[in-house]
């Protein structure tokens, strides 16, 4: 029994690093806002990579969301944007998160004061 305990650990899963938002940009556009999201994640390829990010409210309503439909082995950290999300009158913060294909969302968020 002994000498099969090391190959547990063998069969245990690599559990990467969760997508990160380095950076947020936000810049009011009339009546709605655009984000500007640098993400870093250890991308391997289409079976695990950063796939999307979104903004939410503070109390955690998703207020607009940028699906990534491919791998950033190569270009790491990375920065999409999305714009036209609305938000709400009167909020003065939002917060943003990450997403990974393989882990979901990272329980980490972005706190965002808007300008």
């Amino acid at each position: 029994m002994r000498h099969l305990i090391p190959y547990l650990f063998l069969a245990a899963p690599a559990l990467a690093d969760p997508p990160t938002v380095e950076n947020v940009t936000a810049t009011r556009t009339g009546e709605t806002w655009r984000f500007d999201v640098t993400i870093r994640h250890p991308d391997t390829g289409w079976d695990h990579y950063a796939d999307g990010w979104r903004v939410l409210a503070m109390d955690g309503t998703e207020l607009g969301m940028r699906v990534l439909h491919h791998p950033h082995e190569t270009e790491q950290p990375f920065t999409r944007s999305l714009g036209g999300v609305a938000i709400p009158e009167g909020a003065s913060q939002v917060q943003v998160q990450a997403r990974c294909s393989v882990d979901s969302w990272n329980a980490d968020t972005t706190l965002v004061t808007l300008d």
